[in-house]
């Protein structure tokens, strides 16, 4: 029995962390600490995908333990394709995504939940199996490359695994952010609009 403390800490992080635990193949159980109800239920969608057994408790207000189980899962799948005949095919080549991101936040309605919320996929694009070709940052998007962003390390790990991180030099001029940049490079719009042509999926938020 593995046991996860993710307690204050948001989505997606408690699922990532869970299932990263639950494919060692030496645990067939974690325990799951978190600190509010969704974290539950999306610790629930996760396993109920996965086949696992789940539970979990109350253990004071507002703090759960959230038991997640191998137990009658269904087998992993694999990375190879099988034809009719059972022949063995290699996987589809991955599509080149680029991300597109046009704002500081994400959603409308409340600017701090915005701000939460791009933090959380930033740091989603991390855990992909296949990193995005390219993150294209415009207008107020250029602030989360720039220093005392909050997504600089998660940023600077999707750099190292090969992505390209790109801000809009007309953007960083408005915003007034020369030499503020903290990861990547900036890209001229031909540039930015070449990336994207070349997409086989494209990402805007």
């Amino acid at each position: 029995m593995k046991t996860i403390d993710v307690l204050g800490q948001p989505c997606p992080i408690p699922v990532i962390k869970a299932k990263k635990a639950l494919g060692q193949g030496d645990v067939e159980a974690v325990t799951v600490k978190v600190d509010n109800i969704v974290a539950v239920q999306n610790l629930e969608k996760m396993a109920r995908g996965y086949g696992y057994d789940f539970s979990y408790q109350e253990v004071s207000s507002g703090l759960f333990d959230v038991l997640i189980v191998k137990s009658g899962a269904a087998a992993p799948a694999v990375e190879e394709e099988r034809s009719e005949q059972g022949e063995v095919r290699p996987s589809a080549a991955p599509e080149r995504m680029v991300v597109v991101i046009g704002k500081d936040g994400m959603g409308a309605g409340s600017d701090e939940l915005g701000k939460i919320l791009v933090k959380g996929f930033i740091y989603s694009l991390t855990e992909l199996k296949t990193p995005p070709e390219s993150i294209l940052f415009l207008n107020s998007g250029v602030f989360l490359t720039a220093e005392g962003s909050n997504a600089i390390d998660d940023l600077k790990r999707l750099e190292a695994a090969g992505t390209n991180i790109l801000s809009c030099g007309t953007c960083i001029n408005y915003f007034e952010l020369q030499g503020k940049l903290a990861v990547g490079s900036v890209a001229d719009m031909y540039g930015i609009t070449e990336k994207m042509a070349r997409a086989s999926n494209t990402i805007s938020i």
